[in-house]
């Protein structure tokens, strides 16, 4: 009975220990009886009562995951001191600078392997962060001059997916030579649309946690 006058805590103790196991066996891997196994006690009425299925914890591990980024998204977005341009390479900065990231790359799985985390991952990229994040700024940037496209909406989903999809070695599993050869692309890329967003210090941090996520795989 102590427990259910505490629901937050039996929710965040479910999902740490779910993150956990999903990024030591895979999704795929990981039942729920894995998962009651590591809850000190707590029964699986206990996290049914909370959760319907393994795919809702899934659910709900990824929104804490995203709603840290998001939050840093949602300042950076509102700012009224920056261009479009600007607001857009502080996003990119401040998202690989952040700590955190050593942390998820070192206890990351093969994405490749985990097509349901996957697919969240583009789910929330394509459908949340590209509609309420960039393209607001992209559509900034028309209005002050500092970005040059006709099309906002495309150019938002091109950005972000590159960014979060193309260059991310949990899911193609690339060398740090390659996600070199990936980032050099993507700055490229933006050059050609006028948006000289990706500085040398940035592309150092690219290819740091490409290394850490090889070497902790």
């Amino acid at each position: 009975m102590a427990r259910n006058k505490h629901p937050e805590e039996t929710v965040n103790l479910i999902l740490d220990v779910a993150f956990r196991l999903f990024m030591e066996k895979g999704y795929e891997h990981t039942s729920i009886q894995d998962i009651i196994d590591h809850l000190g006690g707590l029964s699986k009425g206990a996290i049914y009562h909370h959760f319907k299925s393994k795919e809702d914890i899934l659910v709900a591990v990824t929104e804490r995951i995203t709603a840290e980024s998001n939050d840093m998204l949602t300042v950076i977005r509102d700012r009224t001191d920056l261009t479009g341009r600007e607001k857009l390479k502080m996003i990119f900065k401040e998202s690989i600078l952040r700590p955190v990231q050593d942390d998820i790359f070192t206890v990351a799985p093969d994405l490749s392997k985990n097509p349901r985390l996957l697919f969240s991952i583009f789910h929330e990229t394509v459908k949340e962060v590209a509609p309420d994040y960039i393209l607001p700024i992209i559509e900034q940037g028309r209005s002050d001059g500092t970005i040059q496209t006709d099309y906002p909406a495309a150019l938002s989903e091109l950005i972000i997916c590159v960014a979060n999809i193309w260059m991310n070695p949990m899911i193609f599993d690339n060398t740090a030579e390659e996600s070199y050869g990936k980032f050099m692309v993507f700055r490229q890329m933006m050059k050609g649309f006028g948006l000289d967003i990706v500085d040398d210090e940035m592309l150092g941090r690219l290819q740091e946690l490409a290394v850490i996520y090889q070497e902790n795989k």
